[in-house]
């Protein structure tokens, strides 16, 4: 989602830590493929900092566009609430597996 919301904007608004956020996701994601140890506590680090990307970004585009009633704008705040809840999930799995990662 934050890879998309980089390309997508065209605004030099968006912060670079999103970027980075973005890039630590897909280490992460390597990580829990290959069920690495450190990817548990970069699943855990990582939570917080998504948790408040996605809640940001879904509140700002919920004021922000609250009066549009747009199909784009409802595919992207259902794509924001399947990120934060996937993030949970994630974090979740990996404390209930945590002793399975090598």
């Amino acid at each position: 989602m934050q890879i998309v919301i980089l390309v997508l904007s065209s605004s030099a608004l968006i912060p670079p830590h999103v970027g980075a956020l973005a890039i630590l996701s897909l280490i992460a994601a390597y990580g829990l493929f290959n069920a690495k140890k450190w990817s548990v506590w970069l699943v855990i680090i990582l939570f917080f900092p998504q948790l408040v990307f996605g809640t940001v970004s879904l509140y700002a585009l919920l004021i922000v566009h609250s009066r549009i009633a747009d199909v784009t704008l409802l595919l992207v705040n259902i794509a924001l609430t399947m990120f934060i809840f996937l993030s949970l999930l994630s974090l979740v799995y990996v404390a209930a597996k945590r002793k399975t990662f090598q």
